[in-house]
């Protein structure tokens, strides 16, 4: 009886440890993400779905432009790489008949809650979902752009006012009203444009003074954002106060970089599967 007890005790002792174990491994997922980039650490922190929207914005307008059509599926993917980099989801392990990126489904690794509204609602959407979809699937149903009648309340409604808010929160965009002759619009034009200019040095940086002409070698937040940024069409917003010369250069290295093959760079060492995927997905659609 005595060793029953005793048995019981230490199992007991050993589900709480591995409970201790994986949310420690979850807090430190989140503090590695927090600190990745030592060289931001004393600025605001942003998601990667912030940081694309704020790219997007015109500054005194406070509003995307209206010709954009990618930004919305561009913030989606964000919300997968930012989930895979936080080590919420992961891709699942290829096999012979499952080697390439968008064939392979979309697995729950963890489901506590990220402190974001728009990340833990995919999350649990994800965990909800049987069978399990593929980044591209993902994709296209958190954006909404399905034709079956049963998987629209996987869609994400208001994305960019909820982005928008949150930016709001932080400190970086104001939100007004503006008259567009038949409707009014909520706008959020940018009041912290210190944090907007650092976030485009950045950008502007890492195909510049700090390329290295190897996506393996970069900051990987960095290129996701790249990434997001090009598959959203907001990248030229990055390098239009370049000048001439610089800006054909940034340009035709951003190019180089979202136009290598996904599949051939997901399989390298260290590499983010996620931001791959999500990249091969904006290829094809």
């Amino acid at each position: 009886m005595t060793t029953l007890t005793h048995r019981a005790r230490r199992t007991e002792v050993g589900k709480n440890s591995e409970k201790k174990v994986e949310s420690e491994e979850n807090m430190n997922q989140d503090r590695s993400q927090d600190s990745e980039d030592t060289g931001d650490s004393k600025d605001i922190r942003l998601t990667l779905m912030e940081e694309v929207l704020l790219l997007g914005l015109k500054d005194k307008e406070g509003y995307t432009s209206f010709w954009n059509d990618c930004i919305s599926s561009g913030l989606r993917g964000g919300i997968l790489i930012e989930l895979a980099m936080r080590g919420r989801i992961y891709l699942e392990p290829p096999t012979m008949r499952k080697k390439r990126l968008l064939d392979r489904k979309v697995l729950l690794k963890s489901d506590s809650p990220t402190g974001d509204v728009l990340l833990d609602e995919t999350l649990k959407h994800i965990k909800a979902t049987e069978p399990t979809e593929t980044v591209q699937t993902w994709i296209e149903l958190l954006t909404g752009e399905t034709w079956n009648p049963f998987k629209l309340q996987y869609q994400l409604r208001n994305v960019r006012e909820r982005i928008a808010k949150n930016l709001v929160e932080k400190g970086i965009l104001t939100t007004e009203k503006q008259n567009f002759l038949l409707f009014d619009m909520t706008t959020h034009p940018v009041t912290n444009t210190t944090e907007k200019q650092r976030l485009v040095k950045k950008l502007q940086d890492s195909v510049l003074e700090r390329w290295v002409n190897d996506p393996q070698r970069m900051d990987k937040r960095t290129l996701a954002l790249l990434v997001l940024a090009h598959s959203s069409d907001v990248l030229e917003n990055v390098f239009s106060s370049l000048t001439d010369d610089k800006y054909d250069m940034a340009m035709n290295r951003a190019k180089d970089l979202v136009e290598l093959d996904p599949e051939v760079e997901g399989t390298k060492h260290s590499a983010t599967e996620m931001i791959w995927a999500v990249l091969a997905a904006f290829n094809k659609s």
